[in-house]
């Protein structure tokens, strides 16, 4: 039971950093536009975000297949855990662009080179979308600890 209670805290806990990371992460890139020195707040913030998510999806994928909790049976026959898993879903996918663009950026930077952050903007709105999901992921998660279901996948 205290590893499934540690679990459950170090999920939890990711919330704690992912979501200021990812809140971050979009002012940062909205500041890029006119102030080149943000770049630095952008790779921080960009950190605690990755951080989170290692986080999410490690205590995530223990929590469901370990024997910490109720196991796959339950969480994949939960509605709301499959509405979970396709917010989750959107999100990392949604997360691929800035996560390339973030990695060239570092690549660049440790070798003096200019970065080229014309598209910072549009990575702010995906930043947004991302912020979106990440609060909204929370509240299907309490309904699935509570069983309350989504009828339209019966």
């Amino acid at each position: 039971m205290l590893g499934a209670a540690l679990l459950s805290t170090f999920h939890l806990l990711a919330l704690a950093v992912g979501l200021p990371g990812v809140v971050m992460r979009g002012r940062a890139l909205r500041r890029l536009a006119t102030d080149p020195s943000a770049v630095d707040d952008v790779l921080f913030a960009d950190n605690l975000w990755g951080l989170a998510a290692l986080a999410w999806i490690g205590t995530g994928l223990a929590r469901m297949l370990g024997d910490f909790e109720k196991g796959p049976g339950f969480y994949l026959s939960s509605d709301s855990f499959l509405v979970k898993l396709g917010l989750l879903g959107v999100a990392m996918t949604l997360e691929l662009w800035p996560m390339v663009t973030f990695i060239r950026w570092r690549v660049k930077k440790a070798k003096g080179q200019p970065l080229d952050t014309s598209k910072a903007r549009a990575l702010a709105t995906v930043n947004s979308v991302e912020v979106g999901l990440t609060v909204a992921i929370p509240f299907v998660a309490s309904m699935m600890a509570r069983g309350i279901g989504f009828t339209w996948f019966a």
